[in-house]
């Protein structure tokens, strides 16, 4: 089972645009709320395993529990860092299988739009205790 302590970002490890994404909350994440783990590495697998997600499927957010999924976890994480991203959150109120549409439009043209990884680049030495593999 995971630390319920905080949020965890299960990321695509070899995708570009994962790894823009994980800066972006690590710069805007003041409080250091947030652990992260690719999806590529022992301790992803296993949490894929333990909450049915599919590697490269999805960026996936762990919180108290329960899973969050596409565009679920990426409007659960903008909440997380506060004003102004939080008001985004608001794109809640549009419904789940639209927001995943646009969210799979992008995920399908990821690696071709932004390119793709050999493997998983390692944290910087400074962050490596926000990341769980």
């Amino acid at each position: 089972m995971v630390s319920k302590n905080g949020p965890i970002l299960l990321f695509d490890g070899v995708c570009n645009l994962c790894h823009a994404s994980v800066r972006f909350v690590l710069r805007r994440d003041k409080l250091a709320k947030f652990k992260f783990v690719s999806q590529q590495s022992a301790k992803g697998v296993a949490l894929l395993e333990e909450y049915g997600g599919k590697a490269g499927d999805s960026v996936y957010l762990i919180h108290g529990g329960r899973v969050y999924a596409k565009s679920d976890a990426v409007l659960i994480t903008l909440r997380f860092l506060g004003l102004p991203w939080a008001l985004f959150y608001g794109l809640r109120m549009l419904p789940r299988a639209l927001r995943d549409c646009a969210y799979d439009f992008i995920g399908k043209r990821r690696y071709a739009w932004f390119g793709k990884l050999d493997q998983c680049p390692l944290p910087e030495p400074s962050l490596k205790d926000r990341f769980l593999d």
